[in-house]
Parts: C-alpha cells; sequence; structure tokens
C-alpha cells in the first residue's frame, strides 16, 4: 500500500504542475526584493553623500578661515581627525585606520593628511581620479575591498579638499540585507512550490478517484458512483454530469435488457404460430387448405415484422435518432382518408365516428404521422366494446395543433393509465404488443409534442396529442364523417 503511495506521488502530475508556476513565482519574488534592495542601497548611499558633501563645506570653511602660520597644519589635522570620528564603526577589517580620510593639497606645500597610511598610495589614486567638484564619486584603494565616497572641493589659489569615506556600516547593513533577502526568497519559493503542489496533487487526487470509479465501472456493473465533493467547483459539476450520463446509462440498459426480454418474450408466440402453421401446411395434401395455412404463416410474418419494426423505431427514438423527412402536412386531409379506411371495421364493430376537423397545417414526417394516426384506430378498433361513439377532434391552441380522440368505452384501467406509454404494457385481455401507445408518443415527442392520456368522468378514455402548428392556410371547416367541424376564428 504505501509502495503505492509512494508510486503514486512520484509519478503524479502536480509536479510538472507546480513547477512553473513556482519557476514564474521565484522570479516575481526575486524581482521584488532587487527592488526593495536598490531602494535600501540608494538611500545608504544618498545619506553618506549627504554627510560627505556637508562636512567637506565645513572644513574647505575651517581651512579658509584658519591664519596660515605655524599652526595651520596643526589645527586642520585636528578639525579633520574630529570629523572622522562623527562617524561610528570607522574601523576597516583587517586595518586600525579610519574608513573616513581628509586630503588637502596646496601648491608649494606639503600635503594635510588625515586617515589610513600609507597615505602616497591615496594620494596618488584621488590625483589620478577625475572627481567633479562637489560631486561624490567612488575611488578604489589597493588593500581596501570597499570603495571610497570621494568628495572634492576645488580651492581659488589651487588644489582643493578631499574627503572620502568607506560606508562600513551601510556596507554591513547591505550585506546582512542580502543573507536576508537570499533567505526570504528561499522560504518564499519553498512555501510556494509546497502550497502549488499541495493543492494540485490535491485536485489531481479528486481525478484520480474518479478515474479509479470509473476504471471500476463495467457493463455488469453501472451502480458506482463519482463522488462529488463538498464544493461546488468545475471537478464536482463534471462529477455531477458524469453521474446524471451513468444514470441516463445504466438506465438505458436496463430499458435496454427489458426490452430485449419483452421482444424474446413476444416472439415466441407469433414464431411459434408461425412454425404450427407451416408444419400443417406441410402436411396437407389439398391445395386449398395448403394455401390458408400458407396466408396464415404471411400474416403472422407481416405481424412480426411490423413489431420489429415499430420496436426498431422506439429504440431510434429514445437515442434521439428517429429519422424525420419533415414537409407541411395538412392534418386534416391526412386522418379523414384513414377513418374513411377505417370505417368499415367501425362498423362491423358497431361505433358510431365523427369527426371535427379544421384545416390546420403541421412541418411533420408523412409516413410516421400516417402510422400514427393509425395506430390510435387499431386501438379504438380492437380495445373497444362494440357498439362505441368515436369523436376525433383536430382543433388549434395557441401554436400548436390537437389531435383528439374521445370515446365513451370503459377507459383506461387505473393500473395502466401512468404506464400505458411504456413498451410492451398492455391490457389483461389486449391481444396487442403493447407497442402503440409507445410508438404514438415517441413520433409526437420527436416532433417537439406531446401526448396526455385522460379519462372521462362519464366514461371513456381520451388521447390528446399535441404538436406544434406551422401554417392555417384557411379558415374553412372540413367537414367530418356525421359532425361538421367549426371554423378558425
Amino acid at each position: 500500500m504505501f509502495s503505492g503511495k509512494r508510486n503514486a506521488l512520484r509519478t503524479s502530475a502536480a509536479w510538472r504542475i507546480a513547477a512553473w508556476p513556482t519557476v514564474a513565482f521565484a522570479v516575481g519574488v526575486a524581482l521584488a526584493l532587487s527592488i526593495m534592495y536598490f531602494f535600501v542601497a540608494r538611500d545608504i548611499r544618498a545619506r553618506s553623500d549627504a554627510w560627505l558633501s556637508g562636512e567637506a563645506e565645513t572644513l574647505a570653511d575651517v581651512s579658509a578661515k584658519t591664519p596660515r602660520d605655524n599652526l595651520y597644519g596643526r589645527l586642520v589635522e585636528e578639525v579633520a581627525e574630529l570629523a572622522t570620528h562623527e562617524v561610528s564603526n570607522t574601523s576597516l577589517p583587517g586595518q586600525q585606520q579610519n574608513s573616513v580620510f581628509f586630503l588637502q593639497i596646496q601648491p608649494n606645500e606639503e600635503p594635510i593628511w588625515v586617515g589610513p597610511a600609507p597615505k602616497e598610495r591615496f594620494i596618488q589614486a584621488i590625483q589620478s581620479a577625475q572627481l567633479a567638484p562637489g560631486t561624490p564619486g567612488n575611488v578604489r584603494f589597493e588593500g581596501f575591498d570597499l570603495p571610497f565616497r570621494v568628495v572634492y572641493h576645488a580651492r581659488d589659489s589651487g588644489g582643493g579638499i578631499y574627503l572620502g569615506f568607506a560606508d562600513l556600516s551601510g556596507a554591513k547593513m547591505l550585506d546582512r540585507l542580502t543573507e536576508l533577502c537570499l533567505l526570504v526568497w528561499a522560504i518564499t519559493v519553498f512555501l510556494g512550490f509546497l502550497i502549488t503542489w499541495l493543492a494540485a496533487y490535491g485536485t489531481l487526487s479528486r481525478v484520480e478517484r474518479i478515474s479509479d470509479t470509473v476504471s471500476r465501472i463495467g457493463s455488469e456493473d453501472l451502480s458506482s458512483r463519482l463522488p462529488e465533493g463538498p464544493h461546488p467547483d468545475e471537478i464536482s459539476r463534471l462529477s455531477k454530469t458524469f453521474n446524471k450520463m451513468l444514470d441516463r446509462i445504466q438506465s438505458s440498459v436496463h430499458q435496454l435488457r427489458v426490452l430485449t426480454d419483452s421482444v424474446a418474450h413476444d416472439l415466441k408466440s407469433p414464431v411459434t404460430s408461425i412454425r404450427g402453421a407451416l408444419e400443417v401446411a406441410l402436411a396437407q395434401t389439398d391445395r386449398a387448405q395448403l394455401q390458408e395455412r400458407v396466408a396464415e404463416a404471411i400474416e403472422g410474418l407481416d405481424r412480426l415484422s411490423d413489431m420489429l419494426n415499430t420496436t426498431l423505431d422506439l429504440a431510434e427514438a429514445d437515442g434521439g435518432a428517429l429519422p424525420l423527412q419533415k414537409e407541411p402536412i395538412e392534418l386534416a386531409g391526412l386522418i379523414q382518408p384513414l377513418v374513411d379506411l377505417y370505417q368499415p371495421a367501425m362498423d362491423e364493430r358497431g361505433h358510431r365516428v365523427t369527426t371535427q376537423l379544421r384545416p390546420i397545417v403541421v412541418d411533420a414526417d408523412p409516413s410516421l404521422m400516417n402510422r400514427l394516426i393509425v395506430n390510435l384506430l387499431d386501438n379504438e378498433v380492437a380495445h373497444l366494446p362494440a357498439g362505441c361513439e368515436i369523436n376525433i377532434l383536430l382543433q388549434a391552441r395557441g401554436q400548436h395543433a390537437e389531435i383528439v380522440v374521445q370515446d365513451n368505452g370503459p377507459g383506461f384501467p387505473p393500473e395502466l393509465l401512468s404506464r400505458a406509454f411504456e413498451r410492451f404494457v398492455k391490457g389483461e385481455h389486449s391481444s396487442g404488443h403493447g407497442l402503440g401507445l409507445a410508438f404514438v408518443q415517441a413520433v409526437v415527442t420527436a416532433h417537439g409534442g406531446g401526448v396526455r392520456l385522460s379519462n372521462q368522468p362519464r366514461g371513456g378514455a381520451v388521447i390528446t396529442l399535441s404538436m406544434p402548428m406551422v401554417a392555417v392556410p384557411v379558415e374553412e371547416p372540413r367537414p367530418g364523417l356525421e359532425t361538421p367541424g367549426v371554423g378558425l376564428r
């Protein structure tokens, strides 16, 4: 178990995900610390330059106002030494001399020097440096790691005064600041990488759990579901979407199994009947009897083919792949001929059929609509007791066309009313396959409509089909068989 966890940590993409943000973060922090270092160093230098300029002006004023006698050099040296003691921590590393020096050069006079020894290398380096009067500049001296900031004040009589300062305290402060910045940079980058890695690893762990769950899901076990997580983030939404997809797949697989079992069960009777008819036909010597048995077998094959075609259409409709070849259809012109075609069968059963059809146009597949109306009429012929009244209405309701089929028969059994659209669901004494209403709903739904079933209070079933209406070209009613329709208003 632990080796598996170590392997998961080693192969996790969290390392790669965390690497680039860490690099960018490290560069950003380094840039921020460098900018801070630059401003601190500039302020330290500005402080040193301000002190140098002020002290140089003071020493130049003292030098100018001191009488030129035997004590002139001594007085100037003492004043310069006092100035050097104003700076704290002026001892150079490994040196006993001060980090401040004073140099006065006058023509034909011995230079006045206060500062580290030997003075010759300082004087030579200062005289070779090109310093602008009044502006501090850097001058490096042999044996000293730090450069001196040197300011030069020219004298009217020639020569001038040089005051130099190596800011040891500022250098130490900058060294400590550098160490602190490096430490802060290292800790910040490490924490940034750690936080980024933990965040990436936590997110990828959720993805890994999804992968593990998906890998366990098979056709035999669709009950596993992905962990959705406590927060409504992208991964939780992905898990919810995938779980909904699994719900649909599980439902589809269940329906497929039920459908397969139902088809296999319902195929037994017609196949057995066809086989029996053909076996009887083989035993017949009378040609008329032989033809009759063969005709029964062909009729059984037709019913079987119709059932299989309807089942396939329902499967395509459930998958949203039912092929539609739409064109404008005047529904009254489609319904009335089919009613006329079924009229002899209705008369044989003693049914009285009336129609009220308005001229309404829908955009639909003519073949499927024809089969839909035939299914409705077949249901009325097959399931109603003799001597019933059937009324077929075609009317407009808002932007939809409604086809209403009413009768005064026994209506739908209460236990079947809510399940009438399911495949292979049929009444106890029904001889059909239980696909008619399922097919009706599939066709109407594919055309963007809906179907409702209900029972009338006084008895009788009502089937209402609603489909989007395209146009109503005329406002004249189309007469039915016995009851005229009412024109559109």
